[in-house]
């Protein structure tokens, strides 16, 4: 069965239960209690009971030690994974057993394999599979893809992102599995996911990825600076420049797109801010640009209300999924294709074997 044909939950609030409760967890339990309306938060579960006892977390909250135990007490329609990423395939295909939709934190899995392994799973047990992107729900670019859509820039010539943030030893020195291959990844994968899925979502089908990748100043076992050059399907050129040794705090979360009709640098912290926006046409919403832009002293964003707002959209039956489990593995495909190219020195062309 595919994720489609998923039957729709109505009639009552949908049951949710949060595996995992990190720090990126307080942005899923926010955004719980922001559409209260529709979702009722019905458990949470850690393997730290440490974690489980946080203040971000509802007083009322049921609280198990497992994700099985939750499952079995709770009886949810959905479960989102906020455990450290190469946890989440495993955890996928048991919640999707037990019948319950899967919403997972970003990157989808560490293996190609296994994010295949997930949307199989998925499919042969009737459930939705939704990936978390919740940068695309950025009022700033909103605006961009908007203008993308409607063909403003022309012919697209070259995009460049930059992630010039800092996370110290301190940082992956919290958790064993920090900084590790089998359970996180490094700086393309974990904190430049949502960048790399970007590049996809906004410019299209990426054709060829070259990378470089180095582990400089951080004790760990993956690479703390990394760069890429990509090549698109329709001629573009591009790069990505990652690192995690920015002094002495996070600088910058950019994009900038060059085209034959239209220029714009969206940059911030966390792509909030759109610092240039030229294009030889005018449009009524070209006045909404400065509004768009917001503060943040978060590189998460505020983009989480709005992905469980398509959500909840999604299992009431209204509307298509942002991103599901074959979008969530377009930007796991150029990771791979990344980490593969930086070990092997070579151009890797794409798609990858299914």
């Amino acid at each position: 069965m595919i994720e489609s044909q998923a039957v729709s939950v109505q009639g009552r609030r949908i049951r949710i239960g949060v595996a995992g409760c990190g720090r990126i967890s307080r942005n899923h339990f926010r955004a719980i209690a922001d559409l209260g309306e529709d979702l009722e938060l019905a458990g949470a579960c850690d393997v730290d009971p440490a974690r489980l006892e946080q203040d971000f977390i509802p007083a009322d909250t049921p609280r198990y030690a497992t994700l099985p135990e939750m499952l079995t007490a709770t009886n949810p329609d959905i479960v989102a994974i906020c455990t450290p990423s190469g946890m989440h395939p495993r955890q996928t295909v048991e919640i999707a057993a037990a019948g319950v939709h899967v919403m997972t934190e970003k990157p989808m899995a560490t293996r190609w394999s296994d994010g295949l392994r997930m949307v199989e799973a998925c499919d042969d047990a009737g459930v939705r599979l939704f990936v978390v992107k919740q940068n695309r729900f950025n009022a700033t670019l909103q605006l961009l893809r908007r203008a993308i859509l409607e063909g403003r820039f022309g012919r697209i010539y070259m995009a460049n992102v930059n992630v010039f943030w800092t996370r110290p030893q301190a940082y992956y020195d919290t958790d064993r599995w920090r900084g590790t291959w089998e359970l996180d990844g490094g700086a393309f994968m974990n904190q430049a996911s949502h960048y790399v899925d970007l590049l996809d979502w906004l410019i299209g089908p990426i054709d060829q990825v070259h990378a470089m990748t180095a582990t400089l100043a951080r004790d760990i076992q993956v690479e703390d600076t990394g760069v890429m050059n990509v090549r698109w399907r329709n001629g573009a050129l591009g790069s990505l420049a990652v690192t995690m040794l920015t002094y002495p705090k996070n600088l910058e979360g950019s994009l900038t797109i060059l085209g034959e009709h239209g220029t714009v640098r969206i940059g911030g912290v966390a792509v909030n801010e759109i610092q240039t926006w030229d294009f030889a046409d005018e449009r009524d919403y070209d006045e909404d640009v400065r509004n768009a832009n917001y503060e943040t002293t978060s590189v998460y964003g505020y983009g989480h209300p709005r992905y469980y707002r398509n959500v909840v959209d999604v299992l009431r039956g209204k509307c298509p999924a942002e991103t599901d489990g074959r979008e969530g593995l377009k930007s796991l495909e150029v990771l791979i294709a990344a980490y593969l190219s930086a070990r092997d020195g070579r151009t890797v062309n794409l798609p990858l074997e299914y």
